[in-house]
C-alpha cells in the first residue's frame, strides 16, 4: 500500500491535533494506493493462506455495524430459521486491503496479519459515520467546526465518498493501537473506492493529558517548546 501525498490531508490533520480541557485530540486523514509492491506481495499470499485453499474473492463474515443497532438489532435480512440475522461479508482480497492500510499506518509497532474480520464491520451510510464523527469531535467545539467543511470536502475529492464502501475498525483491546494507558476513546474509519483502488483512513483517538500516550503524541514536547520560545520574548 503506497501512501498518496495530498497537501489538503495535511492541512486538515494540523487542524485535527487540538487540545482541549480534559483532553488531546489527534486525528489523522490519509489515503493509500491499493497497488501492492516488495514485500506486499509475500503478505498477500500468507494472508490468504493459499495452501489451504483460500482463495481471495472468498467471503468472511463481518462485526455488525453499529447503526444496525440505532434501529433495531434485527434491521438485516434473516436466514431460514428467523433466528440469525445474515451478516455482512467481505471478500478476503479487500479485507486485506484494510490490513495492509493499517499496517502501513502503525508500521513498524504493530502487525495486523492475523486480524480477525470479526474486528471490522462495514457502516450503512456516509451521513451516519459524519454523526459519529461529530459526536465524537463536538468536545473540540469550535476549533472541529471550523475544520470539519475542509476535512469531508478533501476526503470526498479523494475518494468520491458516494462511490466508496465505508468500513469500521473495532479492535479488542490487545490488538488496539490506541489501546494504551491514558487513552479515552478512538474510532478508525476506511472509505474504500474499488474503482479508484484507493483507500482513506480516518484515525483519531483523544488521550488524558496526564499520561504517557500525551506525551508520546508529541503535544507536550510542541508546548514545552512553545513556552521556551515565549521566555525568549
Amino acid at each position: 500500500m503506497k501512501l498518496l501525498e495530498s497537501t489538503k490531508f495535511e492541512a486538515v490533520n494540523t487542524a485535527l491535533n487540538i487540545e482541549t480541557g480534559g483532553s488531546k485530540i489527534i486525528g489523522r486523514i490519509e489515503s493509500y494506493s491499493c497497488k501492492l509492491a516488495g514485500g506486499e506481495k509475500q503478505m498477500y499470499k500468507r494472508f490468504n493462506n493459499t495452501e489451504s485453499g483460500a482463495k481471495p474473492n472468498d467471503l468472511q463474515a463481518l462485526s455488525p455495524p453499529q447503526s444496525s443497532y440505532a434501529v433495531s438489532p434485527y434491521s438485516q435480512s434473516f436466514s431460514g430459521d428467523e433466528e440469525n440475522p445474515l451478516c455482512d461479508t467481505i471478500s478476503r482480497k479487500t479485507l486485506f486491503y484494510l490490513v495492509a492500510t493499517l499496517n502501513a499506518a502503525f508500521r513498524p509497532d504493530y502487525d495486523f496479519l492475523d486480524t480477525s474480520s470479526h474486528e471490522f464491520s462495514k457502516e450503512r451510510s456516509n451521513e451516519y459515520v459524519k454523526n459519529v464523527v461529530d459526536n465524537y469531535l463536538q468536545m473540540a467545539g469550535a476549533q472541529y467546526q471550523n475544520v470539519r467543511p475542509d476535512l469531508w470536502a478533501a476526503i470526498d475529492e479523494e475518494i468520491v465518498l458516494n462511490e466508496s464502501e465505508i468500513y469500521s475498525y473495532n479492535p479488542d483491546l490487545a490488538s488496539d493501537p490506541f489501546g494504551e494507558e491514558g487513552s479515552l476513546w478512538s474510532f478508525n474509519y476506511f472509505f474504500y473506492n474499488k474503482k479508484l483502488k484507493r483507500v482513506v483512513l480516518f484515525t483519531c483517538r483523544a488521550v488524558n493529558p496526564n499520561s504517557t500516550a500525551y506525551l508520546d503524541s508529541g503535544f507536550y514536547y510542541s508546548n514545552i517548546a512553545a513556552m521556551e520560545e515565549d521566555e525568549e520574548y
